[in-house]
């Protein structure tokens, strides 16, 4: 039986763990390849229209923003606080899609990209971000213990405790580690 490393996010927020998705660490393969397929994945995902052109500094843009959430997600999994340059990683995507909050005539507020294009589109996930981090979701989005694995997953477990994309894969293999580590090296034999 061949497992998968599948635990979708509820509602939008799916889309955030599918972008965190696009590459996969373990088997080497990268969905943003170019940029016909940044174009392709946004437009794919609904959050840039039909007809959208992407450019290769865009691509850059993308996977830098990527491996920014992935870092967060890898927080989330861990101590909880991002390391290195992650928040102004975040804050440059933000202000390049010119987020803004946005009322309607309801008198409820959100959070809209003013620019165009990709950076239009990343600003919506951001915005799926942000509704996520208020309505308690976002800390739920994990990127899994494994440092060769990465993947991220939605932690659906009552107490918060998810550590592993998939516990019979990734899981089991930290239990063997552990094991080995715990044991020891054989001894050699002394003559």
């Amino acid at each position: 039986m061949v497992m998968t490393k599948q635990q979708e996010a509820p509602g939008e927020l799916e889309h955030v763990r599918a972008f965190v998705n696009t590459i996969d660490l373990e088997e080497g393969t990268e969905e943003l390849s170019g940029r016909d397929e940044l174009a392709g994945w946004l437009v794919h995902h609904e959050l840039a229209p039909a007809g959208l052109v992407a450019t290769s500094a865009d691509v850059e843009h993308a996977v830098g923003l990527r491996e920014a959430l992935r870092a967060v997600l890898v927080a989330h999994n861990a101590d909880g606080f991002v390391h290195g340059d992650v928040g102004a990683a975040l804050d440059r995507a933000a202000a390049r899609s010119e987020l803004r909050l946005r009322f309607d005539k309801t008198g409820s507020g959100t959070l809209e990209p003013e620019a165009g294009g990709v950076d239009g589109a990343l600003g919506r996930m951001l915005a799926i971000v942000h509704r996520s981090a208020a309505d308690g979701t976002w800390s739920r989005l994990k990127a899994c213990r494994d440092e060769t694995c990465e993947w991220a997953f939605y932690d659906h477990t009552k107490n918060r405790s998810g550590a592993w994309c998939n516990m019979a894969v990734c899981g089991n293999r930290a239990k063997a580690r552990a094991y080995r580590e715990r044991r020891g090296a054989p001894r050699g034999v002394q003559g």
